[in-house]
């Protein structure tokens, strides 16, 4: 059996990077989703869920996943910064976050039927009243650690959230009431789609909802960091493309994700379709959103703990799959991956395998440049 995971792994890893813009230079871009979003907002939440049979354990997200603390930060900027490549550029990460977390009180005062939020630097101030994360990832800006880029204005599918609650969902109500709303599939899996797929729709009447989020998201990003972000990756890698014009008219142009784009399972459909995805492809208006494609995986948050260990060494089999390929490694790390807020433990053994990662990167490849999503994007147009 693992013989047979062991070629399908191989077989894919070269199927990603058959097609698209191809480079001689040995380019590596770590991309990282999430930043910005509560998802668990503490481990006495977790617990209490836990007590009420809603089985957050069966889920790494739930388990692990937070805002990040000022120790998280400066302990990731310590391991990006200790790496460097053939130009002095430290190790950098694209930081894909959220502008916005929905404002509990608010929602429930509405009795559930309006949808309220509150942006990251009300939420930062609530959960880590003595620090200023949101500060620190401006300092990580200009030490050229770390880019923050558009992942949606929340990480909650509204619509379908606001229906669970209005039915009085147990297990969402439950969650409600511990101020969580990310109940993945894997924890409860009787509902089609997932609470954290923001722009997942069922009904057309749902695209103008998600059409105004994007919109007014990437106004609130603008605001908050002082640029509007070039690039854009949606929740769960699931996009409907008729929203493509008002990434455009915001200013995006670039386009994250996975070999394959998701597109939302509309009423009457019962197999979600997919769209294939390449480097140096056009969508859009004018075909005016370059795309760019991940095609490396370093998630060891999401592994079982025997599987840890080979984490490593698969993802720098990815990166020279890549490379034979004339392709820039592109890295998918989550945000899960630094969280030490509710385990340490979780964000320590985690960072000494991406710094093991990195050291292992700039040996093998001593010509190597690390860029942002950006700075690869102005090489490939």
């Amino acid at each position: 059996m693992q013989l047979i995971k062991g070629v399908k792994r191989h077989i894919s890893n070269h199927l990603v990077n058959v097609s698209g813009w191809t480079t001689s230079r040995k380019i590596v871009v770590i991309e990282s989703d999430d930043w910005g979003s509560i998802r668990m907002p503490s481990a006495e939440a977790f617990n209490n869920l836990l007590k009420a049979g809603v089985r957050v354990d069966r889920s790494p997200y739930c388990r692990y996943d937070n805002l990040c603390s000022a120790n998280d930060l400066d302990a990731l900027f310590s391991v990006l910064e200790s790496h460097r490549d053939k130009v002095g550029n430290p190790a950098k990460i694209t930081a894909n976050a959220v502008v916005a977390n929905p404002d509990f009180e608010a929602i429930k005062h509405s009795d559930y039927m309006k949808y309220h939020y509150e942006t990251i630097d009300r939420t930062f101030a609530r959960f880590f009243p003595n620090e200023k994360p949101l500060d620190l990832w401006k300092e990580g800006m200009s030490r050229n650690l770390f880019l923050p880029q558009f992942h949606g204005r929340e990480h909650v599918n509204v619509p379908f959230w606001l229906e669970k609650l209005q039915q009085k969902d147990p297990v969402f109500c439950a969650a409600f009431d511990q101020q969580c709303w990310g109940i993945s599939n894997d924890v409860i899996s009787k509902y089609p789609k997932s609470v954290q797929a923001s722009f997942d729709y069922t009904h057309p009447e749902e695209l103008a909802f998600m059409e105004e989020s994007i919109k007014d998201g990437l106004q609130l990003f603008e605001q908050l960091f002082g640029f509007k972000s070039a690039s854009f990756i949606p929740n769960n890698y699931i996009w409907p493309m008729e929203l493509n014009e008002a990434l455009q008219e915001n200013g995006v142009s670039i386009m994250q994700g996975m070999k394959y784009g998701l597109l939302p399972k509309t009423a009457g459909e019962t197999k979600r379709r997919r769209i294939r995805r390449y480097n140096g492809q056009r969508f859009g208006k004018n075909k005016g959103i370059l795309q760019t494609v991940r095609n490396v995986q370093f998630e060891p948050s999401l592994l079982q703990s025997g599987e840890k260990q080979f984490a490593v060494a698969r993802c720098l089999e990815q990166i020279r799959t890549a490379f034979l390929w004339k392709k820039p490694a592109i890295i998918s790390i989550h945000r899960i991956n630094f969280c030490g807020t509710l385990s340490e433990e979780n964000r320590t053994s985690n960072l000494k395998l991406f710094y093991e990662l990195l050291g292992q990167i700039t040996q093998n490849w001593p010509e190597v440049e690390f860029m942002t999503t950006i700075e690869l994007s102005r090489i490939m147009k």
